[in-house]
């Protein structure tokens, strides 16, 4: 099984959780840890995945350093960089081989620089007021990392003593065969793990960590890293690669992926469902976390090259799903390229420039990321207003949010066709910020929204 294969049957199952959530057993643990929550610096802004060696013709971290004052005036302010370790060549898929096959956790694949390259970076983009969260890769590492000849027992074995790839529940192969699996029941792996992290945080002021297949590694272990870095920095920001409540619950993640919400999206882009179920999808996901957000999305690295950009999965939609993303109450991603835009799959195991000319897009999300800035009822939870309702329809999702004096309205129309929305409320005082149209309705007023229309309307 591939990995993203993997990954949309486990998205497929949480929907299926979220659906009977009745019938579910796993209550949200009692928060023990009260001032665990996002990092303050983190409260209104947006995260941009950097994919290095497709970044530039060069893929080189000083030729991506030389992007950042451009994204600072775009109005990113977390720049999520994939990973950056060596890569193994053993058992390499295609030319170059994957970034999450890692031959050493504190050490800089030589094909994008030196670790002093690295460092600089660093130092950077906290010169320009940004910060820097790192992609790691907990569950496994490639064929060629060191623990394999000086620590065999860090990793999984089968009865022979073999070291083995990842599998699945059943003990299937997941498909990842370029990659050696874990083992977390041995407390040195462990330690050995959390002080490689430790490193990059203690030694070169790194802001946080990406942490791939977050679902992995066992539970117990999330907490015994988030307790040990935490107290090393204490205002670090984590994001997981999951979608489990748990994970945002038991104080070890701030954040982790909106998985099912971006397949609703890609479903209701397609005529598969309706935006009504929006709503649905955030009453019963929401009522099972107590504290964190979820991150969301149009497109990924993942996403974009095994399951296609979303000009392919949301067509003229694209913008306007991207609209709901950067005003619903999650964290807001912005994948490498998304402001060109980017019209391609990217290829993972060779070269494969993004191919920046134009930055046609980058307007847009200087607009809508600027305006998240400045209205406090967008702001990441728990800092921002919460998403309510205010239209009634199936195929046009109205809602508003709301902090202090602070009033947002955001009204999509998901389809190639116009559209009715019956209010639920009264609107007004409000000017939208892309037409800077007066926004006025009464309760129970149908308002027309054109094709793929957008209103984003705000009262400061």
């Amino acid at each position: 099984m591939t990995r993203m294969k993997f990954l949309t049957i486990l998205t497929v199952l949480l929907l299926i959780n979220c659906k009977n959530e009745k019938n579910m057993t796993d209550k949200p643990t009692a928060i023990t840890t009260s001032d665990f929550t996002l990092p303050e610096w983190a409260k209104k802004s947006v995260i941009y995945e950097v994919n290095i060696r497709q970044y530039t013709p060069e893929g080189t971290i000083n030729a991506f350093s030389d992007h950042i004052p451009r994204l600072k005036e775009m109005g990113v302010e977390i720049l999520w960089v994939m990973p950056v370790f060596p890569i193994s060549t053993t058992k390499k898929k295609g030319e170059l081989g994957s970034y999450y096959a890692v031959t050493d956790y504190t050490e800089i694949n030589p094909a994008f620089g030196t670790k002093e390259d690295f460092i600089n970076l660093i130092d950077k983009i906290h010169a320009y007021d940004m910060k820097i969260i790192l992609d790691w890769v907990p569950n496994h590492t490639g064929w060629d990392h060191k623990w394999l000849k000086s620590n065999p027992d860090f990793f999984k074995q089968d009865s022979a003593g073999n070291i083995i790839d990842p599998i699945d529940d059943n003990g299937n192969s997941m498909g990842w065969e370029d990659v050696a699996a874990l083992n977390y029941n041995n407390p040195e792996m462990r330690t050995a793990m959390i002080n490689d992290l430790i490193y990059w945080v203690k030694n070169h002021q790194l802001d946080g960590y990406r942490m791939d297949i977050a679902f992995g590694p066992p539970h117990d272990f999330w907490r015994q890293f988030a307790d040990t870095i935490t107290a090393v920095k204490p205002d670090i920001f984590l994001l997981a690669e999951a979608e489990d409540p748990w994970h945002l619950n038991e104080n070890t993640f701030h954040a982790c992926y909106g998985w099912s919400f971006h397949h609703l999206m890609n479903a209701i882009a397609k005529g598969e469902k309706h935006a009504s179920e929006i709503q649905y999808w955030r009453d019963s996901t929401m009522s099972h976390i107590v504290k964190g957000s979820y991150m969301h999305f149009t497109s990924n690295h993942d996403e974009n090259s095994w399951n296609g950009t979303e000009f392919e999965r949301m067509g003229d939609g694209h913008r306007t799903f991207a609209v709901l993303v950067q005003t619903f109450d999650g964290i807001p991603l912005i994948y490498s390229g998304q402001e060109e835009p980017l019209k391609k799959r990217l290829a993972f195991f060779q070269k494969d420039d993004i191919g920046f000319k134009t930055y046609e897009y980058a307007e847009f999300y200087a607009k809508m990321n600027a305006f998240k800035k400045d209205n406090p009822a967008l702001w990441n939870l728990p800092y921002g207003g919460p998403v309510v309702k205010i239209g009634e329809a199936e195929d046009i999702y109205a809602f508003k949010r709301e902090k202090g004096d602070n009033k947002v309205v955001v009204m999509c129309n998901f389809t190639n066709q116009p559209r009715f929305v019956t209010m639920t409320e009264d609107v007004s005082g409000l000017t939208d910020i892309f037409s800077l149209k007066e926004v006025n309705y009464k309760k129970g007023e149908k308002v027309r929204i054109e094709p793929w229309e957008y209103v984003v309307a705000s009262n400061k």
